[in-house]
């Protein structure tokens, strides 16, 4: 299975949303990262024919999406950032309606529906209503009805939004196993959900992919730029102001920074190695804004 995203763009009058972006993407973990603003929902729209593109295609197996119709919507799932859900609904019923507007036949859907719910730790209460449930519950809902149909490319617009550890874990496993013979973008702010299980990273900004590869191909990118320095309190809220910290913590009466800059920061400064996350404050400093 190969997806191809072939110069895609998408402009709202002068404002070009996603500018021109390509990529390759065959089977496994792509974690898509971008401070807000970066066009990330408007492309994951785009690859899920929902949103027409303004230029450009995206090719499944050769074949452009939007010609495939129903054949394409058959081996795609989606969880998007806002997750509609019936409230009166249960968790099951919520499940079965989904598969019928899927076309999965009903003691299929329903064994499935039964399955994903034990996934996803919620099968105790799948006779519940949804809108009793707190909102990890309604998230793992959402993962659960886009891996109905056991989708060949399955896309995820935040999905570990609202779960608490245990269950960002639970769920980064099973996107691990789920994804051997399939492509999964994932979009998220926690990079170290990225970090944990991406197989590549493409990060975006200003509608363009700026990087793209594997965790330890980009990080590798950002060594060198990132410091650790350790300074008084006093001084710590000055370089606060003036540069990227990522991290501080205390150390006796002391603080120790994590500073993220082209230079060294300080004479007294020592390299650190590089994460994912240094990568991302590297190229993010500050949030972009917007949708």
């Amino acid at each position: 299975m190969e997806l191809l995203l072939d110069r895609l763009t998408k402009q709202y009058g002068s404002k070009i949303a996603v500018d021109c972006v390509s990529a390759t993407l065959k089977p496994g973990v792509y974690g898509l990262l971008g401070a807000n603003g970066a066009g990330k929902t408007t492309l994951m729209r785009m690859l899920c024919a929902i949103l027409e593109s303004t230029s450009g295609e995206v090719l499944l197996n050769g074949k452009e999406i939007t010609s495939l119709g129903a054949a394409y919507r058959n081996v795609l799932g989606y969880l998007p950032q806002d997750f509609g859900y019936y409230p009166n609904y249960t968790a099951m019923e919520f499940l079965m309606y989904v598969a019928a507007l899927k076309g999965i036949p009903k003691d299929m859907a329903k064994k499935r529906a039964n399955e994903l719910l034990e996934v996803v730790g919620l099968s105790n209460v799948a006779n519940k209503k949804v809108k009793t449930f707190s909102g990890g519950m309604k998230q793992r809902v959402g993962i659960a009805q886009a891996l109905l149909n056991n989708p060949g490319i399955l896309i995820l617009d935040e999905p570990t939004a609202g779960l608490d550890p245990k269950e960002r874990v639970r769920f980064r496993n099973l996107l691990s196993e789920y994804a051997g013979d399939k492509i999964v973008i994932l979009s998220t702010h926690i990079v170290s959900d990225v970090e944990a299980i991406a197989d590549e990273v493409l990060l975006m900004k200003k509608g363009k992919f700026v990087l793209q590869g594997t965790v330890q191909k980009l990080t590798e990118k950002a060594n060198g730029k990132v410091w650790e320095l350790t300074v008084s309190p006093s001084e710590a809220r000055k370089w606060q102001a003036r540069t990227t910290v990522a991290n501080l913590r205390h150390e006796g009466k002391d603080m120790v920074l994590r500073i993220v800059s082209d230079n060294m920061p300080s004479k007294q400064a020592v390299p650190c190695e590089a994460t994912l996350e240094d990568l991302y404050l590297y190229y993010f400093p500050t949030e972009e804004g917007g949708q």
